[in-house]
């Protein structure tokens, strides 16, 4: 008999340690404009190649090329660049009242500003959102979300529209079509498919986006959630964020390394695209691409978004102590702001002056909308939801058993 060598595990590791730059070779880049452009209602098999190359528009001279470039209006691509310039000053400033304690927690969405921004101008009113808590420019690419009342959210104050029920940054607004944050992972991939499919149920036009990082692809909701979205062809765009990485976890821990998130879609029967994150055009392209295909009975398609979580994952980490400090600086597809800067000079349509300008009126708008918020308290001072708020909207109508506990508290 043949003797064999002793069986052994593989444990991936990441390319790039504290004091050792991290080697994105990795990371697998196509050409601005070479990926194909394929029909909306092509077949999830004829994607096969889009799962693993990566779509990108904009080239490394700000230049708009190739099939997938979208015919935007300067001034549609101006509000998307205000938009994730204020994503990322709201992020700033609610960063630094966290560690001023004005609140007990927050989450940065460094660095992906584009997914989200574009992403949300390519949908239309009445589709619903499913996000994750780090789609803040969801809200606000919005101009009918009042940052005040975000702000409130997350300092838990009197006047936090959620009553003080949930952690900080997980919002929920229906009339924006952004469904309730969980903290729980993976739970609102299966909750958009299920959207969707009552949608289709009803007849509706309205399609359901979910979103879902990395590391959370690893639960096994989000793999019940792709076999409900293909074998009933739900109207869904199901939003992979790779963002390298999950906590302190290497995205390849999950399953990334030697293949590609996207193509989990193609092995069960859903078009799939891997698409570069910090390119805004090739964002809103791919986006567009997605929620025609739904709109159109052509079933769900899943998007790898490609980019790197520039900060912490959160407030209580410190992503010093698990990669080098310079990633974000290095990483192969750069800033999605700085990017999108570059093309709109390219073509005439900004400035460096008119770049300024704009950073420091959104400055200004922040600070004002944080002063107003602070008006109605912040952790600092305790002034938050009254207890009595804890028996409002259970029931229509208040049963007589809670009337009495309400009553023994004292509220």
């Amino acid at each position: 008999m043949t003797p064999h060598t002793a069986l052994r595990l593989h444990v991936p590791e990441p390319t790039g340690r504290p004091g050792c730059s991290t080697d994105f070779s990795y990371l697998s880049i196509s050409p601005a404009g070479a990926v194909r452009k394929p029909p909306v209602d092509t077949s999830p098999a004829d994607t096969a190649d889009l799962a693993t190359s990566l779509v990108r528009v904009l080239d490394d001279d700000g230049k708009a090329c190739g099939p997938w470039a979208p015919a935007m209006h300067p001034e549609r691509l101006r509000r998307g660049l205000r938009a994730m310039m204020k994503t990322r000053v709201f992020d700033a400033r609610m960063l630094l009242a966290q560690r001023q304690k004005k609140l007990s927690f927050y989450m940065q969405c460094l660095g992906e500003e584009a997914i989200a921004v574009a992403h949300s101008m390519a949908l239309q009113d009445g589709d619903m959102c499913f996000p994750t808590y780090r789609q803040q420019g969801l809200l606000l690419a919005r101009d009918d979300i009042s940052m005040v009342e975000m702000i409130c959210q997350l300092m838990s104050n009197q006047r936090d529209p959620i009553k003080g029920r949930q952690l900080p940054v997980m919002y929920s607004y229906k009339r924006a079509g952004f469904f309730s944050i969980s903290g729980n992972l993976a739970t609102q991939v299966p909750q958009a498919v299920g959207w969707a499919m009552a949608s289709a149920i009803k007849g509706d036009t309205k399609i359901a986006s979910a979103w879902i990082g990395d590391g959370s692809t690893a639960e096994s909701d989000f793999h019940t959630a792709l076999t409900f979205a293909h074998v009933y062809r739900a109207p869904v765009i199901i939003n992979v964020v790779n963002n390298q990485w999950a906590i302190s976890t290497f995205q390849a821990i999950a399953g990334g390394e030697g293949t590609t998130f996207a193509q989990r879609g193609v092995g069960v029967g859903i078009a799939s695209l891997r698409v570069d994150g910090n390119d805004f055009l090739a964002v809103y392209a791919a986006s567009q691409w997605a929620a025609e295909r739904a709109r159109s009975n052509c079933g769900p398609t899943l998007i790898e978004w490609e980019t790197y979580r520039a900060g912490p994952h959160s407030t209580s980490d410190d992503p010093s102590k698990y990669r080098p400090a310079d990633d974000w600086q290095r990483f192969p597809l750069g800033d999605p702001i700085e990017r999108l800067k570059k093309h709109l000079i390219a073509i005439g349509e900004w400035s460096e002056a008119r770049h300024e300008a704009a950073q420091k009126e959104l400055e200004a708008e922040v600070i004002a909308a944080q002063k107003e918020a602070e008006r109605h308290g912040s952790l600092l001072d305790g002034r938050v939801p009254s207890a009595a708020t804890m028996f409002d909207d259970v029931y229509k109508d208040m049963p007589e058993h809670l009337r009495r506990q309400r009553q023994q508290l004292g509220v």
